[in-house]
């Protein structure tokens, strides 16, 4: 491939640090390394220093947290996107905006090609190149995960060693990690067996449960059309947001995931998260609909956070298809204005409260104490109706006991 200038997604870890030099060895190009911060707390000097001592010829470092919590994080909560029941998609939510930064860098800077650090095994190949395609489809692609010699996290941090490149791994402790706002994520070393409990040290924010408050700890969430805007009836703004309840839940063990799940390139992966305000929200949001989505919309709703948590999985952040379920996510959370009351204790969230302004619950529906409003004769002939199918279809059976 003929290549001059490259914009490489860039982090500073173990991947992307080896792929400066070998670009250039293999490439005999300009290197363009694109850092983004999504809330994973770096010292942005330090990553393009790196970078530049690396080999790199241009730098950036782009913060772009705020864009990430309103745009990318809050409306996958508001669509409840967990996926398979377990993962809050912490890395795979920070993808399509880290690539969509990385083009509009390539262009300004006038690259001919991107490159990433993704394994031919994982998901976020997907992820990084369906954007660069969505945005920039022309420009070729380099994975040198896919066509390079190394086979191996051990050799690649062999490969940094010779050419005096620091990496933030080791042979002992090899774990892939991936952090931002959302989440931390761990996989590698260890992980690989899923019959291995995770070392209690490889946790870089929360408090092991056991050892977490031995008092239980209340917190309010209210939100706005299914946003989130206060925390205990303080307004914060979005990051801080993330931040308070991060800090929260770290404090009581809450948020920590391990699943085995199925990658989008047909394996099961095991992996390792951190998730602690994100749990919390997720748990207070959908508790709110609870009180207010009618049945049947609730019931869709569950499919439609399924299939969003799956779109995110597999880096469909621009298809047509997320457009549609946005469209029924805004919908659906325009009366998704009010609050819940959590109690966090020892890696426990318990739904302790809560309220809605367009609230469909009704006390005096509800309530086993005298009423005016319900006829709970009317039950009678309702139950004849619903079960009618049911006893045509079963004098056509013959059903006996």
């Amino acid at each position: 491939m003929d290549v001059k200038k490259v914009a490489l997604a860039y982090s500073g870890g173990l991947d992307t640090s080896i792929i400066i030099p070998w670009l250039k060895e293999n490439h005999d190009c300009e290197v363009v390394a694109v850092a983004v911060d999504v809330g994973q707390k770096d010292d942005g000097e330090k990553v393009k220093a790196k970078a530049l001592k690396s080999g790199a010829s241009e730098a950036y470092y782009l913060d772009v947290t705020e864009e990430f919590v309103i745009d990318y994080i809050f409306p996958m909560v508001k669509a409840d996107a967990i996926y398979q029941g377990k993962y809050l998609n912490g890395t795979a939510i920070a993808r399509p905006l880290i690539a969509k930064k990385i083009v509009e860098v390539a262009i300004n800077t006038g690259c001919d090609a991107f490159c990433h650090g993704c394994t031919g095994k994982g998901n976020d190949q997907v992820r990084f190149e369906l954007t660069f395609q969505a945005f920039a489809p022309d420009l070729p692609i380099i994975a040198p995960w896919r066509i390079w010699d190394i086979k191996s996290r051990p050799q690649a941090i062999d490969y940094a060693k010779e050419r005096g490149i620091s990496v933030p791994v080791t042979k002992e402790k090899p774990y892939s990690m991936d952090r931002n706002l959302w989440h931390i994520s761990y996989e590698g070393g260890i992980l690989e067996d899923p019959a291995n409990e995770p070392l209690d040290d490889m946790f870089l924010t929360t408090t092991a449960p056991e050892k977490a408050p031995n008092t239980p700890e209340y917190l309010t969430i209210a939100f706005e059309k299914g946003i989130p805007v206060k925390v205990n009836d303080q307004k914060l703004a979005p990051v801080a947001l993330i931040e308070k309840l991060n800090d929260l839940g770290a404090k009581h063990g809450i948020g920590r995931v391990d699943i085995v799940e199925d990658r989008l390139v047909g394996m099961k992966s095991r992996g390792v998260y951190e998730t602690p305000g994100g749990t919390i929200l997720m748990t207070a949001h959908k508790e709110l609909e609870y009180l207010v989505l009618d049945k049947d919309t609730f019931r869709f709703k569950e499919e439609v956070a399924r299939k969003y948590a799956e779109l995110v999985y597999n880096g469909l952040w621009w298809s047509p298809f997320k457009k549609t379920l946005d469209a029924f996510v805004d919908a659906a959370s325009e009366n998704m204005t009010g609050w819940v009351k959590l109690k966090l204790y020892k890696g426990s969230i318990t739904v302790v409260g809560r309220y809605a302004d367009k609230s469909l619950y009704s006390e005096s529906l509800a309530t086993f104490d005298e009423d005016n409003v319900y006829s709970q004769k009317d039950s009678e002939g309702f139950i004849k109706l619903f079960g009618l199918q049911t006893k045509v279809a079963s004098k056509v059976a013959g059903l006996k006991i």
